[in-house]
């Protein structure tokens, strides 16, 4: 696991985009993980002004979203389906029937988790996933308490998490109790993992899942068994690390060859 932090979101943004086109230029065909919530923005405001002024192309990409709300109908405003239309998808030039999301729709939601699993290995699986991180530990919505083995799966929701993302809703009542969400151990699937978090509010969770026991209490922890982790944070959410200096200190001495 790789710990870098950062001034602010808009160098975090930066970063993370320039893994993202050195993969894409480099195998145009790539399998995006894409996240919502508000601390992929950056990543997806930086890729979007980079396809804009600097010609980079996602017309070969392919996308698989993080994670969906149930019963929320097609087209509104707060699936995450929209929502990554919306911040990224339709801000270039992905081709839409190349972007997928689990479907929180279906009659029978364990057989659609099992095709999406399905068709995630079909299109021979995640090269980068971006995450974002929930003030209880969780990513993707693996509650604490999730298997560290899981795989796409309907879940309910923490009473924080509803709290936290009543936000993007007029009140709490809107937000939905259960999701459909990509599991831990699929999540550990994908070749390269990169976490974004910003702000005090994030800090103690980045410190319980950094730099503490790997624990089914706090799911994102289990990022420490991945092979190729990139956790990226500004100062607020880095307050609480103990080894901030071994952290800045490793970035600031590392090799321009060996890339994020």
């Amino acid at each position: 696991m790789e710990v870098i932090i950062l001034p602010s979101s808009k160098e975090i943004g930066a970063l993370a985009a320039d893994a993202i086109e050195n993969l894409v230029r480099n195998k145009p065909a790539a399998v995006l993980g894409l996240a919502t919530g508000s601390s992929p923005l950056p990543v997806y405001d930086e890729l979007a002004r980079r396809h804009d002024e600097e010609g980079l192309s996602f017309t070969q990409a392919r996308g698989f979203a993080l994670d969906e709300y149930v019963g929320l109908p097609a087209g509104h405003p707060e699936s995450y389906r929209e929502v990554i239309r919306r911040e990224f998808t339709n801000r270039v030039d992905v081709a839409p029937e190349n972007v997928r999301g689990p479907d929180g729709t279906a009659a029978d939601i364990a057989a659609a988790c099992l095709a999406y699993e399905e068709a995630m290995r079909a299109a021979g699986g995640v090269d980068l996933q971006i995450l974002g991180v929930g003030t209880n530990g969780h990513i993707g919505f693996n509650e604490p308490g999730s298997s560290l083995a899981s795989r796409t799966r309907i879940k309910t929701l923490a009473d924080q998490t509803r709290q936290d993302n009543a936000r993007f809703f007029e009140n709490i009542d809107q937000v939905p109790h259960h999701v459909v969400t990509q599991g831990l151990g699929t999540i550990m699937d994908a070749r390269h993992v990169v976490l974004v978090a910003c702000g005090a509010g994030k800090a103690q969770a980045v410190r319980d899942f950094v730099e503490g026991p790997v624990s089914a209490a706090c799911p994102a922890s289990v990022l420490q068994f991945h092979p190729h982790a990139t956790i990226l944070v500004d100062e607020d959410a880095a307050a609480k690390l103990a080894g901030a200096a071994s952290y800045r200190h490793a970035f600031a001495n590392k090799p321009a060859w060996q890339g994020l």
